[in-house]
């Protein structure tokens, strides 16, 4: 089963809080979006490898840690996780971007891939997928679905906010998977809203409602 990890450290939930409320405004909510993802890959990539080398210093030659093996690439799932994006790169960036995009099939309600772009060698890289709200969990195991069809095989999934019926729906299509949240909440409700959330991540990230 997928590991959940649930971050609790003060700035991230300080922050959070702010973000909650409705009374934010779309500058401050996305400075606080970017600087949350910032805080949360800090943490996400605890476990990558480091290899010894050697430097100079001004003083004497010495011996230090550099990251080694797989490098990384983020994907945002369009829209609202573009906000995400710039976070990581402050903390890692070197690393690859790639964008996915869906949306769900009036007839069969599935989700559809619209967009996909990733990095030339991103099955030689470990891929974070980025995505503020983890709701039903429809169009994120979709979107690690597809990217697995492109031969990507270590993914980790990064979202602000999730629904425990969300964690539920990608740790049983995705059990290989990890999932990073800064908050779990409650539950949906009947129109599959996170409660209490935060409302539409993408119209208060970019303005549009």
């Amino acid at each position: 089963m997928s590991n959940l990890v649930v971050f609790d450290h003060p700035l991230i939930q300080h922050k959070l809080s702010i973000m909650r409320d409705k009374n934010t405004g779309v500058k401050e909510f996305r400075e606080l979006l970017e600087e949350i993802a910032m805080l949360m890959i800090y943490e996400v990539t605890r476990n990558l490898e480091t290899e010894e080398v050697e430097v100079e210093t001004p003083i004497c030659k010495c011996k230090c840690r550099k990251l080694s093996g797989r490098k990384l690439a983020v994907v945002p799932i369009l829209r609202a996780g573009l906000g995400m994006v710039d976070g990581v790169l402050n903390m890692v960036p070197a690393a690859k971007v790639g964008h996915i995009g869906l949306y769900r099939d009036p007839q069969t309600l599935e989700p559809v891939e619209y967009y996909c772009k990733l990095p030339a060698d991103s099955t030689e890289r470990e891929i974070i997928v980025v995505d503020p709200m983890l709701a039903t969990g429809g169009s994120a195991s979709a979107a690690i679905s597809f990217i697995k069809q492109r031969g990507c095989t270590h993914i980790r999934l990064v979202n602000l906010i999730a629904a425990p019926e969300g964690v539920k729906r990608v740790q049983e299509d995705h059990p290989d998977v990890d999932i990073f949240v800064a908050g779990l909440d409650s539950h949906l409700n009947d129109h599959g809203y996170i409660v209490p959330g935060l409302g539409d991540a993408g119209d208060r990230l970019f303005g549009t409602k």
